[in-house]
């Protein structure tokens, strides 16, 4: 019996919507994780190659990951989605109370744009001169508190904002350019090693030869 694209619609509450190789979507599944909410949002896979017309017709108009269905409402945006599943469902906050670190977190996560602009472009110029000082300032960043590895001393919303990118990023241009991002970078080493020992955040993790494959198909084509 032929079944319908109709009947492939997730009929769960809360839903999340993702691509497994999408380094946005991978921010929400990430926080998703590390709340331990995997019984209570169901991940909901996403061909970008051949999206499902249910998708954009009855869950998200912009048709593109990721998107959570909850209270009958649908938000999309990575950064948005860290932010709202951290403040709308139960788990360990991701964000400090210190207003001194959640400071610092606004700066970070708005920061994440530039940067992400900057290391995309940087693979049809030159890695070292436009990539380089991203790093740099990621590993001034990491130096700020001294209460643990990560961005605000503990894991959280500014981590997940770029565990996804700094992955692929190592992945690519160590690959491709032999520029190791953690050269000269202890912090920044550090956080990753730190990063790669959460076990939410590594359930998530992309294929590193996709990666590679699909960073050299998209960029350098």
């Amino acid at each position: 019996m032929e079944v319908s694209d109709d009947a492939l619609y997730p009929t769960s509450l809360i839903s999340l919507y993702i691509s497994y190789i999408c380094p946005f979507a991978q921010r929400a599944w990430i926080t998703r994780n590390v709340k331990g909410l995997q019984d209570k949002i169901e991940l909901v896979p996403i061909d970008l190659q051949n999206r499902p017309a249910w998708y954009k017709e009855k869950v998200y108009p912009q048709n593109k990951v990721p998107a959570l269905e909850h209270n009958n409402k649908v938000i999309g945006e990575s950064l948005d989605l860290i932010k709202y599943i951290d403040s709308n469902f139960e788990g360990p906050s991701l964000l400090p109370d210190d207003p001194e670190k959640q400071k610092i977190a606004e700066e970070l996560i708005a920061y994440s744009d530039t940067f992400l602009k900057e290391v995309y472009g940087s693979f049809k110029g030159d890695v070292e001169k436009h990539a380089g000082p991203q790093f740099d300032y990621l590993g001034k960043a990491l130096e700020k508190f001294d209460d643990g590895p990560f961005f605000l001393g503990q894991f959280s919303q500014v981590d997940i904002a770029y565990a996804s990118f700094i992955e692929r990023f190592q992945i690519f241009l160590q690959e491709v350019f032999n520029y190791d991002i953690t050269s000269g970078r202890p912090k920044l080493a550090k956080w990753i090693e730190e990063l790669n020992k959460l076990d939410g955040y590594k359930q998530t993790k992309a294929d590193p030869k996709n990666v590679v494959d699909l960073y050299k198909k998209r960029f350098l084509a």
